[in-house]
């Protein structure tokens, strides 16, 4: 039986999927066969790429024409469905690695069967790592959460209780996984580890793993927000929170306590750009 299946889920991806799985193998610390990759394309065209992957990979890769772009969390639970391993990981096509983190996470999950999740360290390059490898739920007031989650990312201190994992590149236990109804499929982008995690902490508990001592990369995590982008977030939030008995016009209370603090900590770092981008922002949600 496999021991690890990692599901990426790409959309006119052919820039970042070779790389990325070139980067699977070449740090992998675990044998062959112990190892399946399962790649679901959500475009219309994927065959070009589909056979140079074949070229590349012959049986080692599973390749699945995905009947529709349902989305990131659609297109995974395409994935994870095909998985056989009882541990999955969840990584984006812009992830690399650049060291071994296999053996030891599958080594965490199988020490402990009661562990939900596994996260590392997010990195911006090999000595620059991200500002967020975690971050604090939609549902922590807007005027703390920015505060909590940059001074904790600073200090590699994790709190599972109020704080959520990066989505860009994760460890779940299947089983547990499934029993939750896997990614909520009428987000279509934006929001899902924190809908995820919160349906595994109400189900079993806290029980999840940040190791500050492992690393990924993830290449294009370091870009300003866009009105396009925010608006998805706010959009996936306000239907992740309704869910959970929580009313629009609350999240996106919440939503413009967070962009306040960015935007006076933009202006703090004479960060006129960012301040910018993020007044049209407040103003733009305050309106709507």
């Amino acid at each position: 039986m496999k021991r690890l299946s990692i599901i990426i889920v790409t959309y006119r991806s052919e820039h970042d999927i070779y790389d990325c799985l070139q980067s699977i193998w070449k740090y992998s610390d675990i044998p062959q066969e112990d190892l399946e990759v399962i790649v679901v394309d959500n475009s219309l065209e994927c065959e070009p790429m589909f056979t140079k992957l074949r070229q590349l990979y012959g049986d080692s890769l599973l390749l699945i024409h995905n009947t529709h772009n349902g989305g990131y969390g659609q297109g995974n639970n395409v994935g994870i469905r095909q998985a056989t391993a009882p541990v999955a990981l969840i990584m984006n096509p812009d992830v690399r690695f650049f060291e071994p983190v296999f053996a030891t996470a599958l080594s965490a999950f199988e020490q402990d069967r009661t562990l939900c999740m596994y996260g590392m360290k997010q990195m911006l390059s090999a000595e620059v790592k991200s500002p967020l490898s975690f971050d604090c739920s939609c549902r922590v007031n807007g005027y703390i959460a920015p505060l909590l989650s940059s001074l904790c990312n600073k200090l590699d201190v994790y709190i599972p209780q109020c704080m959520h994992l990066a989505g860009s590149c994760f460890f779940i236990n299947k089983e547990k996984f499934l029993q939750v109804g896997l990614f909520d499929e009428d987000l279509f982008m934006y929001g899902e580890e924190d809908d995820i995690q919160w349906r595994l902490k109400k189900r079993f508990g806290a029980h999840f793993i940040y190791n500050s001592k492992m690393h990924y990369l993830h290449l294009t995590l370091d870009r300003p927000p866009s009105r396009a982008t925010e608006k998805k977030i706010l959009d996936s939030f306000i239907l992740s929170n309704k869910k959970k008995g929580i009313p629009e016009q609350q999240t996106i209370k919440n939503r413009l306590r967070f962009l306040r603090v960015r935007y006076y900590s933009a202006r703090l770092k004479k960060d006129a750009v960012l301040a910018n981008i993020l007044y049209t922002l407040i103003h733009e949600l305050k309106a709507r």
